[in-house]
């Protein structure tokens, strides 16, 4: 198994997932040690069977598949196995809808994290509030958060640099003038806190431990703002996620093209190369129907469209 993910890795895949799956089913072997002579079928099947749940069931079946790859890299006879889809349709009936932040959500968010009680991290509330302005913004992942770079951030030309996405992707994303203004404005007070200056070093700078902060921490923090803006219950997964933060960008960006009187349709190929997607197939999955998007598109198909159904004309039989 190992070998494989090497392999794998040294072909250009990340492969960070799969190597995950390998070792539970490493560690659940080790437990049983009384499958060490059974086929792998049969270890598979009393994985299984070991929960109940959906997503368990979900993560077998694709550990299947990484399975049947390994084996037939080493015996490339072994018959190509068919996948069931079934588990990940189970899962994908759990999918929760995303909330849609509004603006007053954001600014509420904003204000909030600008007040965030830190008496022995001052930096704190600042870096807080930047990390979410860049989230919604610029629709930034947690993870893209925390790789941020003090290097990355070009004050002059109104841009970030963004590494290490998906598909191995470096992306430059022009940011308003008024986000550029707020980071202006945490740059200097992160200087004045004593940060490293180095380029390389973390954009969101940890006082107490002298390091960037992880991508854990950052979710923490944005997820607890939520909670206190009362927009998530203060305990629990359910409620908005940190993720909705980005389908919120997609969809407020919409509106207020609609509003402006530009047609989404010609904006989106430059929306999802700013979201770092392959296509706009995958920026679709964003766009979220909400009351206001249907109003506007509404409004624009009785504008255009509904002249060319010469709706006043008398329809005879």
């Amino acid at each position: 198994m190992a070998e494989h993910v090497a392999l794998m890795r040294n072909r250009g895949y990340k492969y960070t997932t799969q190597p995950v799956w390998l070792m539970r089913f490493d560690r659940f072997l080790q437990l049983n040690p009384v499958l060490q002579d059974e086929p792998v079928e049969v270890m598979l099947e009393r994985l299984a069977t070991a929960k109940a749940t959906r997503n368990h069931a979900a993560e077998c079946e694709k550990l299947k598949r990484v399975l049947a790859k390994i084996l037939r890299h080493r015996n490339p006879s072994i018959p190509l196995r068919r996948p069931d889809s079934h588990p990940e349709k189970e899962v994908a009936k759990q999918w929760r809808k995303p909330h849609i932040y509004s603006p007053a959500d954001v600014r509420r968010m904003l204000d909030i994290a600008r007040s965030y009680p830190s008496p022995r991290a001052p930096l704190r509330p600042l870096s807080i509030y930047t990390m979410l302005l860049l989230a919604y913004c610029a629709g930034l992942w947690r993870g893209e958060l925390a790789r941020l770079d003090l290097g990355d951030i070009d004050l002059q030309g109104g841009t970030i640099t963004v590494r290490q996405t998906k598909f191995f992707k470096t992306r430059i994303l022009p940011l308003p003038d008024s986000v550029i203004a707020e980071l202006r404005a945490y740059i200097d007070a992160r200087r004045r806190a004593g940060a490293s200056q180095d380029p390389r070093s973390g954009l969101f700078w940890h006082e107490q431990r002298s390091a960037r902060y992880t991508k854990e921490a950052i979710a923490w923090l944005l997820v607890d703002v939520i909670r206190r803006a009362e927009l998530k219950p203060p305990q629990g997964r359910t409620g908005p996620r940190l993720h909705d933060l980005r389908h919120s960008m997609v969809v407020n960006r919409i509106l207020e093209w609609y509003r402006t009187g530009i047609n989404p349709q010609d904006r989106l190929p430059f929306l999802a190369t700013y979201l770092g997607h392959r296509d706009i197939h995958s920026t679709l999955v964003y766009i979220t129907v909400t009351q206001d998007l249907l109003h506007h598109a509404n409004e624009r198909f009785r504008a255009v469209g509904a002249p060319c159904l010469n709706l006043g004309r008398e329809v005879r039989p």
